[in-house]
């Protein structure tokens, strides 16, 4: 029987049904915005793909809400032979990220290490997860009450016995800073929590830019880009085109069709584009030939729509972009 005629049943751990950890989620149901819960359905995500994507602790960090949810969609998904899977971008997007922070980490050996600062860190587990991260001090920035909500949830995991050896981190150190990136005082807290700007930096935007306005996205990658006059400076993020944001037009804002052209006018002298299914965002988990993105590759990227039917081309951008004093 093929894995599209049946899917196993979902397995929730139990822990996720403890008091401690029943009543955090059941806040984030209760009182967190649709900005703030995107956090959880990542996590989510993640753990659905977890054949793909290692991050043990994503189920505890989703919830039974947003677990179920996006069970079902992948379920219905494969049921339906369905070309894209619901997930497997997110997959894709996490890994081409732990891919590029492990060589954006090797690439300065030698050099006293470096700092990884993820900016909007979410339910991120990756000082948890990745061993590149070992001489790494790692800073964690997002609102006060996720990154507590994060911090109560690996409490309850590092007393449970099978999540305890989860809960070790691979980091060589953990700041968790909270801060809303669109104030003007976020990184001035980022300096108070250990930040070294002399020191060599990776700053990795994972899904958060297109949450923000035009202008506060720009501010906070010009803040970044400002770092490459002090030290070497590499930047990970995504970037969603402009028919991407009307996928979702109350969450979704800032948009750059050409962020390999944006980055350069802002200071870095080095980046490198990508898009799902390219030969470093690919990671075997899109086989067929005609599915969504497959197709969007092979068009002009000036495209708004497809020629074939129409349709929006919703395209997500994966850059790698670097800079230095020299």
């Amino acid at each position: 029987m093929s894995e599209h005629q049946t899917w196993p049943e979902l397995e929730l751990p139990d822990l996720l049904f403890t008091d401690p950890v029943r009543k955090i989620h059941a806040d984030v149901e209760n009182d967190w915005d649709p900005l703030r819960r995107s956090a959880c359905q990542t996590a989510a995500g993640r753990a659905l793909w977890k054949h793909a994507v290692n991050d043990p602790l994503a189920e505890l960090l989703a919830g039974e809400v947003y677990l179920r949810g996006f069970y079902e969609k992948v379920k219905k998904d494969r049921l339906s032979n369905a070309r894209e899977v619901s997930g497997v971008i997110l997959a894709v997007r996490t890994m081409w990220f732990d891919a590029k922070i492990e060589e954006a980490i090797n690439s300065f050996y030698g050099t006293g290490g470096a700092q990884v600062v993820l900016l909007g860190a979410g339910m991120d587990a990756r000082a948890y997860r990745l061993s590149c991260l070992k001489e790494s001090d790692v800073f964690e920035v997002d609102f006060p009450e996720v990154l507590q909500m994060k911090a109560t949830i690996l409490q309850a995991a590092a007393e449970s016995t099978n999540y305890c050896q989860h809960t070790t981190m691979t980091g060589k150190s953990l700041s968790r800073v909270a801060a809303d990136i669109t104030d003007k005082n976020w990184l001035q807290k980022l300096q108070k929590s250990g930040f070294d700007p002399d020191r060599n930096t990776v700053w990795v935007l994972e899904g958060i830019l297109y949450y923000l306005s035009s202008s506060h996205a720009m501010e906070v990658l010009k803040t970044i880009a400002e770092n490459c006059t002090i030290t070497h400076t590499v930047l990970l993020a995504d970037f969603m085109n402009k028919p991407s944001i009307t996928l979702s037009s109350s969450m979704f804002h800032f948009y750059s069709d050409w962020p390999d052209h944006l980055l350069p006018s802002l200071g870095f002298s080095d980046v490198k584009l990508s898009q799902i299914g390219d030969p470093d965002a690919h990671f075997g988990l899109l086989h067929d030939p005609v599915n969504l993105f497959n197709k969007l590759r092979g068009l002009p990227r000036s495209l708004q729509t497809h020629p074939d039917d129409g349709t929006p081309c919703c395209r997500l951008y994966l850059v790698k972009a670097s800079g230095s004093p020299n």
